[in-house]
């Protein structure tokens, strides 16, 4: 949690205990269905929690603003992200339903009243939205044919409308078909830790 506090100083207090709870509801929820790799349940701050708030680092969303999870897993980066900016509002989607019972269960625990959780593949999402935010969920150029439809052509944000996500390693294969509008921003430059060299985010609209 300290990890937290030391790259996000002005949490409200509520923020704060939102964002301590999550450990202990993680590693309980972990112990029955496993969302996050049992080795790494105890790095969940880094590896998982702040990995996720780089997206908070380098987008602010304006409040009223809809964002879709792809493929949520247990809940990142959206659960993190609903904390962040309460007044913006979060749709979780999930191909397995234990994960996303795991990802519902923990924002009702929190008291997340932005966030709701389905049961979803990315095709049968219907929904407009004025960013889809994923963590590593299968290839981009993937990923980008199929939530084409679900980004929104009204602009509210200071920039464009568009997929942003956390991947690592090498990218460029991965980046060219995406075209020109695509930006890489290395995770390093916000946060010093080692877990983050290599690791990004690719935001293309």
């Amino acid at each position: 949690m300290e990890l937290i506090h030391k790259y996000f100083q002005k949490l409200t207090d509520l923020q704060r205990s939102q964002f301590e709870a999550l450990e202990p509801l993680y590693k309980d929820w972990n112990a029955k269905i496993n969302v996050i790799s049992r080795k790494d349940i105890d790095n969940i701050y880094e590896h998982h929690v702040l990995h996720s708030l780089a997206i908070a680092k380098e987008f602010h969303f304006v409040d009223g603003s809809r964002l879709l999870d792809f493929g949520c897993g247990g809940g990142f980066p959206g659960i993190p992200l609903a904390i962040m900016f309460p007044k913006c509002h979060f749709k979780l989607i999930d191909g397995t339903g234990k994960k996303v019972m795991v990802a519902r269960e923990i924002a009702q625990s929190i008291g997340l009243e932005n966030v709701e959780a389905a049961h979803l593949r990315g095709e049968e999402e219907k929904g407009k939205y004025d960013f889809i935010v994923s963590r590593a969920v299968m290839p981009l150029s993937d990923m980008a044919k199929i939530v084409r439809k679900n980004i929104s052509p009204k602009m509210t944000n200071a920039r464009p409308n568009g997929m942003i996500s956390l991947k690592g390693g090498q990218l460029a294969g991965e980046i060219k078909p995406l075209g020109k509008h695509v930006e890489t921003i290395s995770i390093s430059k916000y946060f010093e830790e080692d877990w983050f060299k290599e690791k990004y985010i690719v935001y293309s609209y």
